[in-house]
């Protein structure tokens, strides 16, 4: 477990996973948990320590090879504080407490999306730092939230070499025109006025950008992901962009797991 600061008077405890063997420098990853108004539950998850083990890929990665990080998003596990007003269902008490969160981003000039992101680069200068880490070669995986957390990140770092998000957003106008309601983070005032995350997804490139969607996941439809896929394949260099499609629902199956652990491994070695 470590301890850093994100902003004046507001630090964030995450665990640092370390391979077995520390010869040398290794890539690090940052790994995003994912939301699933599952609010007392945020980085143990990927760390391995709670939640379904089909969501332990900060561990499984720490096993192949890679220096992880896995903090807790602001709203989550740690960092979980509810709203004043209690309620007798956890998830509606999780779901207001984010909703002041995004209020308080808001009034302020702001927004989660941003804050979220803010939160990331400072766990990215830490992992950077590390003397274990080989600063050169990091990259950051996430489901759901945390593909979409782990989209923007790679979108505005460019430290980020290679990214994988597993069932983590389509286009917003698809979303909205479909009536899905998403997290708070999904939205960033005036985007639609000036793009689409088929745009945030194409300035990733000429880095490695992959993503995965079960074409029975409710939350993203599969008209914003072709046009997605359709952008990116005509931006990115050719083996720099990863796509994988598969039969189920939102999820981060072993079998999509083995390939998105190889596109790391392509692009960020052992």
């Amino acid at each position: 477990m470590i301890d850093y600061a994100v902003a004046p008077g507001e630090r964030v405890r995450a665990f640092l996973l370390v391979p077995a063997e520390r010869q040398r420098r290794r890539p690090g990853i940052l790994a995003s948990h994912q939301h699933a108004r599952e609010y007392e539950v945020g980085k143990s998850e990927p760390a391995g320590l709670a939640g379904k083990r089909m969501y332990h890929y900060g561990v499984e990665l720490c096993r192949q090879g890679y220096v992880v990080l896995c903090p807790d998003h602001l709203g989550f596990e740690e960092r979980y504080r509810p709203a004043t007003v209690t309620r007798r269902d956890a998830r509606s008490e999780g779901r207001d407490q984010e909703s002041l969160l995004l209020a308080d981003c808001l009034l302020h000039g702001s927004s989660l999306t941003a804050k979220y992101l803010f939160d990331m680069l400072q766990a990215f200068d830490v992992l950077a730092s590390d003397e274990r880490v080989d600063s050169r070669r990091l990259g950051v995986i996430g489901h759901s939230l945390g593909g979409q957390t782990a989209l923007w990140h790679a979108f505005y770092d460019e430290r980020v070499r290679v990214a994988f998000a597993s069932c983590g957003f389509s286009t917003l106008e698809t979303v909205q025109r479909h009536g899905i309601p998403h997290n708070f983070a999904s939205y960033l005032p005036g985007l639609l006025e000036i793009g689409d995350i088929d745009d945030v997804v194409a300035a990733v490139a000429p880095r490695a950008f992959g993503m995965s969607h079960g074409m029975q996941d409710p939350l993203f439809p599969m008209d914003g992901i072709r046009r997605i896929q359709s952008r990116a394949r005509a931006v990115f260099p050719e083996r720099h962009f990863l796509s994988i499609v598969f039969r189920g629902a939102h999820s981060f199956p072993d079998s999509v797991k083995r390939r998105a652990y190889a596109f790391l491994r392509r692009h960020l070695g052992t």
